[in-house]
């Protein structure tokens, strides 16, 4: 019997038929997400269960910051990719550094920052004209 999680399966789909730029949103989506999460685990009272779910949250928006730094294209991208570097690196380190002090600020910032990359980021793919490809084009993008 399968018991699949209709959650998961449903983000599979949405992941392998997202454009680039819908990806990228989906990105600033989860690690404000894990951010969230991380803030909920300074009530708890429980000195485990407060660790576990700051550095886990942590380290998962973390991974998903070093995705989005990963895929800047420093050549193409110029002046504002080499920003988004040091934005994703300053990020991580503050991260980094709320995690080992277990402090709520960098969180926080990190939150402010990422949630105005974001809404810039969903307002750009909102206003951007689709662009007609070509039938081959359209079928080599399907066939890969």
């Amino acid at each position: 019997m399968n018991h699949t999680n209709p959650w998961k399966s449903y983000r599979e789909v949405a992941t392998q038929t997202a454009s680039r730029g819908q990806l990228v949103l989906m990105l600033f989506d989860g690690a404000l997400r894990f951010l969230d999460r991380a803030l909920t685990g300074f009530a708890k009272e429980d000195p485990a269960e407060f660790n576990q779910t700051i550095s886990n949250n942590i380290i998962r928006a973390q991974d998903i910051i070093s995705e989005l730094n990963r895929s800047l294209n420093l050549e193409a991208g110029g002046e504002l990719a080499v920003h988004l570097r040091r934005v994703y690196d300053y990020l991580d380190y503050r991260l980094m550094q709320s995690n080992l002090k277990k402090e709520a600020s960098g969180i926080k910032e990190a939150i402010e920052r990422l949630t105005v990359l974001r809404d810039a980021w969903a307002t750009m793919l909102a206003t951007q004209t689709p662009v007609a490809l070509p039938p081959s084009t359209r079928l080599e993008l399907t066939a890969a």
